[in-house]
């Protein structure tokens, strides 16, 4: 059995990976879900295929874990890329997948209602994956994109497999900032569904 994928033009470790495993042993388990690649990942890289940034843009992924959606980007698009959890036990295996994959990446550790207006100013474009998964992290992820409003120029892009607390946060921004939200799929051999909400720059 192969212990890596491919995958959007990334190399992508399993946990069964023997690396895994010795990361896992000198760092401890990720404590916030970020213990694994998550298959929304697929579907935000898929959906910036189709509807891209502009080259080099500044993108800050949240919730970032193993931060593959952000190394995507780097690599695909030439972006500057700062990849923020809140756990920063995930760090060891988003940086292995950098060097991995051979991008840069800053990372910083961070929570989503702790990103100011000030912070977003510094970006061109927010990214996130399976990020919305407990009902109170709809509040802050709401607040996040109408700070991102507010500062203006700055567009945000997530993905979810189709949990309720997304669903109630992509409606409200749909209401509120015009966004696009919409099923997409990514078909064999990823083969991942699910929701795709994307709020223009105001």
């Amino acid at each position: 059995m192969s212990h890596e994928r491919s995958a959007f033009g990334l190399r992508i470790m399993k946990n069964s990976h023997s690396d895994m495993r010795k990361l896992r042993k000198q760092t401890g388990e990720a404590t916030i879900h970020g213990n694994k690649f998550w298959k929304s990942t697929y579907l935000i890289m898929d959906y910036l295929r189709e509807f891209p940034p502009k080259k080099r843009a500044r993108i800050l992924e949240v919730g970032c874990g193993w931060g593959l959606a952000g190394i995507f980007c780097a690599k695909e698009f030439k972006a500057k890329l700062t990849s923020l959890d809140a756990d920063d036990t995930v760090f060891p295996y988003l940086v292995y997948h950098a060097t991995l994959n051979d991008v840069k990446v800053k990372t910083w550790k961070c929570r989503y209602e702790n990103i100011r207006k000030a912070d977003l100013e510094k970006f061109d474009l927010v990214i996130g994956a399976d990020i919305c998964f407990w009902d109170e992290m709809t509040k802050p992820l709401y607040n996040l994109v109408k700070r991102a409003q507010k500062v203006g120029g700055v567009r945000v892009v997530m993905t979810d497999p189709g949990r309720e607390p997304f669903r109630k946060m992509a409606e409200r921004c749909m209401e509120d900032f015009d966004a696009d939200y919409e099923n997409w799929s990514v078909p064999h051999p990823n083969n991942a569904s699910g929701l795709v909400l994307d709020v223009p720059a105001s």
